[in-house]
């Protein structure tokens, strides 16, 4: 398989898994908890979904540095213009994936240790809940901007390759 060929593979393997989690393994990991009613649904689900969340942010960084390193193999491919974008789109899912990973994720866990209490159990108005909801928004936005920018870099990369 020529390089480029395996950089799109391994890019369109990542933009899957965090689709699938995004639009599956997340939902779908709360709502069966919570339809069982199970005690501490939330915090069970949570627990699931910040594990899978660590191996989707942390395949999504090596991916694209794996991805970003080899784009120089390639620089003389569909224009200097189009070379530029695909680094900025991947360096975009680099970051955002090493801030979903090692800062945002940290802090949560962080809040949900302090809160000794299941998430459940914490009430709504409390500052430390009120801290880990936002920070929840701010791990989904950035899983959305790394997914966004690496499906604008596939197109990217398929159309350099395909200039050669």
């Amino acid at each position: 398989m020529p390089l480029n060929e395996l950089r799109l593979f391994l890019l369109a393997l990542w933009l899957g898994a965090a689709m699938l989690f995004s639009a599956v393994v997340a939902p779908v990991g709360f709502s069966v908890l919570r339809a069982l009613a199970v005690p501490n649904a939330n915090e069970l689900a949570g627990t699931i979904v910040s594990r899978t969340l660590a191996i989707v942010n942390t395949s999504g960084f090596v991916i694209s540095l794996l991805v970003l390193l080899t784009a120089f193999a390639s620089r003389r491919l569909g224009g200097r213009r189009w070379f530029w974008l695909e680094l900025i789109l991947l360096t975009i899912v680099a970051l955002t994936t090493v801030i979903g990973r090692w800062v945002i994720a940290s802090k949560m866990l962080a809040l949900r240790a302090s809160m000794v209490l299941p998430i459940d159990q914490v009430a709504p108005e409390d500052p430390r809940r009120i801290a880990f909801n936002a920070l929840h928004r701010y791990s989904v936005t950035a899983l959305l901007i790394a997914m966004m920018a690496a499906v604008i870099a596939f197109f990217v990369m398929a159309r350099r390759t395909r200039l050669n």
